[in-house]
């Protein structure tokens, strides 16, 4: 199947761009693997926080839906676009410096790339689980350990390389065939989670009375011994609430399809919302059923932390004998390989109109005859088997991945929740398709800083160095944007991306009526993440 370079400013229906062919519907099953990210820090989070972990996940996935009003607004404001909230974003700041503007497209995608490598290792456990052969789990080619991670060549590796290539394959046929693949293992994975979410409640499997209270964190993570509402506790909180945000504000997914949508004008509200709605029941139903059952002490055991005990648990869940206990494990790896599919269809997008709009390399400009992004998408594997050698290795490896990958996501949240009212300021009298209420975009200005806390009190508690490691991840967007910027563009922005800029064609590339307070916002970011890195402390 043949590339083609999508010249800058095409029509999205020419041959060899990005294609009108979905409804949000199609949004909605091509985002409906979000849900499944539960699965790969629900046995963390537990272990951090204990009796708490399921009013993390309740907190955490209705901040996620406030939030997403603010990206339904921005995201109506570029039909032609795709990639994500984070592109609309970029859009907003681009007028008040061009260097923060390619760091909320690299830090999304900084988000959303690992989650192929660390949903493979899980679902290359799990499948070696049900092989139950000790020597093929247990077989490693090479091994080492690289400063605070370890990587591993063994058998996860290579069964992940291989349903990696697999997801790749789907994807190259295009949205459509992307949709309509997930539409089908989307209903094969949310009927189940839904029915382990559901059905504990009536079995008599979720203990209420003892696996709940006392409702205080634990002393430390990972051990049994009940702490305190003191300084220390409320760190593993934060901590707690800063990984559970890189799976529960997942389904802001739902944008990336902007200019594939037949009507944008209707369908990107519509599949963000009924996204959050479908989140908002699974995220809240599942880990609360999950600790009703395990218990603290079930919850603490090693297996559930590593993620490879989650599928038998919930098979326990729902009184599975052996064969449900083997249908649950297959329907697990089928949900990992829809976040998977997910995973690579946004960030595959956000690589690609981060290159047409001038921030990333022009390589990534391609399409093939069937719309899809296929050289951002051979970008995403090639720099996940990298990561899976690291995340197949060990625990310790898994989340220290997830927790840089985070500290980007939550960095893509402040500028793009930010960028709600900088829009409003600079592009106020611009039709809006949909326009959310002024408090909700105030409230998830608000939740930039809440979200800036978290980052810089919890990152350390996964890992000492993830918070400074993630921050110098996320630089390196700047070397990247130079190279294209002032080597590929000669300090030029392409037309197209310009021309966004006025935003239907009302103002102009140099308004900016916002005036100092975007400079004070990124200030007050920098603020908050030191010092509640520095007050917090375990």
């Amino acid at each position: 199947m043949s590339d083609v370079t999508l010249p800058i400013g095409a029509s999205t229906t020419e041959s060899g761009s990005l294609k009108r062919a979905i409804s949000w519907k199609g949004a909605f099953w091509v985002a409906s693997g979000v849900p499944a990210l539960v699965l790969f820090s629900i046995g963390g989070i537990s272990g951090m926080v204990g009796n708490l972990a399921f009013l993390i996940w309740t907190a955490s996935i209705f901040m996620g839906f406030v939030q997403s009003f603010t990206y339904a607004e921005i995201a109506g404001l570029f039909p032609n676009k795709s990639g994500g909230a984070s592109v609309y974003g970029a859009a907003a700041w681009v007028r008040y410096s061009k260097f923060i503007a390619p760091l909320s497209v690299w830090c999304n995608w900084l988000a959303w790339t690992p989650v192929l490598s660390l949903g493979c290792s899980i679902a290359a456990s799990y499948i070696l689980n049900a092989i139950g052969s000790t020597k093929l789990t247990n077989w490693t080619l090479f091994a080492h350990t690289l400063g605070p991670v370890s990587f591993s060549f063994g058998s996860t590796f290579f069964i992940g390389a291989i349903i990696m290539l697999v997801v790749f394959s789907i994807q190259h046929r295009g949205i459509l065939g992307t949709a309509s693949v997930q539409k089908y293992v989307g209903l094969l994975v949310i009927i189940p989670m839904a029915i382990v979410g559901v059905i504990p409640l009536f079995n008599g499997h979720v203990h209420y009375a003892t696996s709940f209270a006392p409702l205080v964190p634990l002393a430390s993570a990972g051990a049994p011994a009940l702490g305190s509402w003191n300084v220390s506790g409320w760190t593993l909180v934060l901590g707690a609430m800063f990984i559970a945000a890189w799976s529960s504000y997942g389904f802001e997914t739902a944008v990336c399809y902007t200019s594939e949508f037949r009507n944008p004008g209707t369908d990107t509200f519509k599949a963000i919302f009924y996204s959050g709605l479908l989140c908002i029941a699974l995220y809240i139903l599942v880990p609360f059923t999950f600790q009703g059952a395990l218990g603290l002490t079930g919850m603490l055991d090693p297996s559930i932390a590593a993620g490879s005990g989650v599928a038998k648990a919930m098979a326990d869940m729902v009184g599975g004998n052996g064969l449900i206990n083997g249908v649950m494990q297959l329907l697990m790896i089928l949900a990992l390989i829809l976040s998977i599919m997910t995973a690579m269809a946004g960030s595959s997008r956000t690589l690609y109109q981060g290159s047409v709009d001038g921030w990333l390399p022009k390589y990534l400009t391609f399409v093939n005859e069937h719309g899809a992004p296929t050289r951002a998408m051979w970008t995403d594997l090639v720099f996940n088997l990298f990561l899976l050698a690291v995340a197949s290795a060990d625990a310790t490896s898994f989340f220290f991945i997830l927790a840089i990958s985070n500290v980007g996501y939550i960095i893509f949240n402040f500028l793009n929740l930010n960028a709600g009212w900088i829009h409003r300021m600079d592009s106020g009298m611009t039709n809006r398709p949909y326009k959310a209420p002024t408090w909700l975009l105030g409230l998830g200005a608000v939740f930039a800083f809440v979200n800036a806390t978290f980052m810089g009190a919890g990152a350390k508690t996964w890992n000492p160095m993830a918070l400074w490691a993630g921050l110098i991840v996320a630089a390196l967007i700047l070397p990247v944007f130079c190279f294209r910027h002032y080597y590929q563009d000669k300090g030029k922005f392409p037309e197209q991306m310009l021309e966004d800029l006025h935003v239907g064609g009302s103002g102009d590339t140099t308004t900016k009526r916002a005036g100092i307070l975007p400079y004070l916002t990124l200030a007050g970011g920098v603020i908050v993440v030191l010092a509640s890195n520095w007050f917090f402390h375990l």
